[in-house]
């Protein structure tokens, strides 16, 4: 560029470090803002003050954990950026157990952190919040962790941290900004705007394969992660062609619609594995098969995923294609439907029997817990949105709720990050106007973040969350009692009244004893649109979730077993 070029970009007047890195933010797509002040962000904090809501919002939760989960909940509910910003030392690192659960989830989040003064970066002098190689720390958790160490860097930075993040798999990054940055007043460009990396193409050849492959096939099985989520009405038009269940643990339900015939929970399409001739596999990590289920040399199996670390994991596939999910989707529909001649409605309807027999199987063995799942989905409309927590109701939302929609179930994935649930729903709401969000908790779970409510009634959050109550952690009580002769430790809790603790917030709370109870307060709530907390009493036994979720392989061997 020009010395001309740059006098004519240049903004109208001089801007602090946090003011630029502020612009920087907005002139990536961030609008909103998920933040704990402190005294090394004074700078951002004064910077979007002064640009006003209707640019950045921001919103304040009551601890650094929330801001973090809330930036999950935004990424997970909506695939777009969430970010949040935090000081550096404790502040940073009270946020680690929601960035490894974006990590794990493949969730766009920006991590935003201030730091201590440049010069004594590494110094080990006790700087207020220093911690040793914060960057060192956040890199091994992100795609990119880096430092804007002048304010003039600013848009560079964040839009290179923008660019990592959202290309091929999503993934977690961060920036941080020492707070002499932050208060340098200088000259810097008008921001440009971030241009998101383009969609990964699929190679022509590889999806003549896979389409011969899967049109050959006598009983084809689509498997589908979160990578498959937004290619939705693709996907579900190759099921349609090739007669093809598509199946999914936690991340990837919702992308053919539960309603539909050919969509199998978990459980279910373990059993059409054991059967299946020909697998595709698209954005998943393909793990829970491969490792349990079985393979054997008569199966065959299509990958296809932007990361090429996944193909080889566990196991050779027949074809692998490094693509975007909803491009080559798209072109394995037109390929497929060049080829494809007939019906493949002997194992349509032999998928039907498998789900149902399933379905029923689950009805029975889990008597406690799916009348409370019926009656959260048949409250909640079909856009709602269900956040599960690492609890019983949660474990068996993967197989036993019906997810209508794409991004409808949000989960921690293999995270299994206990305490997640509530503040994450938070950010999923926020991100999600107009949308319903129920969020399930349990007793344990809960409480790590309850003290949100706060920030639900200062932003006007229209949540419902749901506190089922067994005054224990579960499953750690049922491993004690079936693993370790029911030497029982550290499983009771003593819990305070869920109730009067949420209405010492002003949230309309109440307790509930049947699932048509349930359903009514879920309602009500919807209907005021107003934050509600919801309390069910569970028996301290309830039947194991684990049964439909860990079972022996179907096939060969699982990898596992070697």
């Amino acid at each position: 560029m020009s010395t001309a070029e740059r006098t004519e970009n240049r903004l109208a007047r001089p801007v602090s470090g946090g003011e630029a890195l502020a612009l920087a933010l907005e002139s990536a797509g961030i609008d909103t803002l998920y933040a704990v002040p402190g005294g090394q962000l004074d700078y951002l904090f004064d910077a979007i003050q002064r640009i006003g809501p209707d640019r950045i919002r921001l919103l304040r939760p009551r601890h650094e954990q929330a801001a973090a989960y809330m930036a999950f909940g935004h990424a997970r509910s909506t695939g777009m950026p969430g970010a949040y910003a935090v000081v550096p030392g404790p502040g940073v690192l009270n946020t680690l157990a929601a960035l490894s659960t974006a990590w794990a989830t493949s969730s766009p989040v920006l991590c935003v952190t201030g730091q201590i003064p440049s010069h004594a970066i590494g110094s080990g002098a006790g700087y207020l919040h220093e911690i040793p190689d914060q960057l060192g720390i956040l890199s091994r958790l992100t795609r990119l962790a880096d430092r804007i160490n002048n304010p003039e860097d600013a848009e560079s930075k964040i839009h290179q941290a923008m660019t990592a993040m959202l290309s091929g798999r999503p993934r977690p990054v961060s920036v941080e900004m020492p707070m002499d940055v932050m208060e340098r007043i200088t000259e810097v460009d008008d921001p440009g705007v971030f241009a998101r990396p383009p969609r990964l193409a699929p190679d022509a050849g590889q999806v003549d394969d896979a389409a011969k492959l899967l049109c050959a096939a006598r009983s084809p099985l689509i498997y589908v992660g979160s990578g498959a989520l937004d290619a939705s009405s693709e996907i579900s038009r190759l099921s349609e062609l090739l007669d093809a269940p598509i199946g999914a643990f936690r991340s990837g339900r919702g992308v053919l619609d539960s309603r539909n015939p050919l969509s199998l929970v978990f459980p279910a399409a373990r059993r059409a594995w054991a059967e299946a001739d020909v697998v595709l596999a698209i954005g998943t990590r393909l793990k829970y098969p491969q490792l349990y289920w079985g393979v054997d040399t008569a199966l065959k199996i299509i990958r296809i995923d932007l990361d090429s670390d996944e193909f080889d994991r566990h196991g050779p596939p027949e074809i692998r294609i490094k693509a975007d999910a909803r491009v080559t989707a798209a072109a394995l529909v037109k390929a497929v439907d060049n080829r494809k001649s007939g019906r493949n409605t002997k194992w349509a309807e032999h998928v039907k029997k498998i789900r149902f027999t399933v379905e029923d199987e689950i009805s029975r063995h889990l008597s406690v817990q799916m009348p409370w799942l019926g009656a959260i989905r048949e409250a909640l409309p079909e856009n709602g949105i269900l956040v599960d927590e690492i609890t019983q109701i949660g474990f068996c939302s993967w197989y036993g709720y019906p997810v209508y929609q794409p991004r409808s179930l949000v989960t921690a994935g293999y995270q299994g990050t206990l305490g997640y649930g509530f503040a994450t729903a938070l950010g999923v709401a926020v991100a999600n106007p107009g949308r319903p969000v129920v969020s399930v908790n349990g007793d344990g779970g809960y409480l790590y973040t309850a003290n949100e409510w706060a920030t639900a009634i200062e932003y006007d959050i229209p949540l419902i969350a749901i506190v089922f109550n067994d005054q224990r952690f579960a499953n750690v009580y049922r491993q004690q009692k079936e693993w370790f002769d029911g030497r029982f430790i550290a499983a009771d809790l003593v819990n305070p009244d869920f109730v009067l603790h949420a209405r010492s917030f002003g949230v309309t709370a109440e307790t509930v004893d049947t699932p048509s109870g349930l359903r009514n307060a879920i309602r009500n709530a919807i209907e005021r649109n107003e934050s509600r907390l919801i309390e069910v009493a569970l028996p301290h036994d309830m039947p194991t979730p684990w049964r439909f979720i860990i079972e022996p392989p179907v096939r060969g061997k699982g990898v596992e077993e070697g």
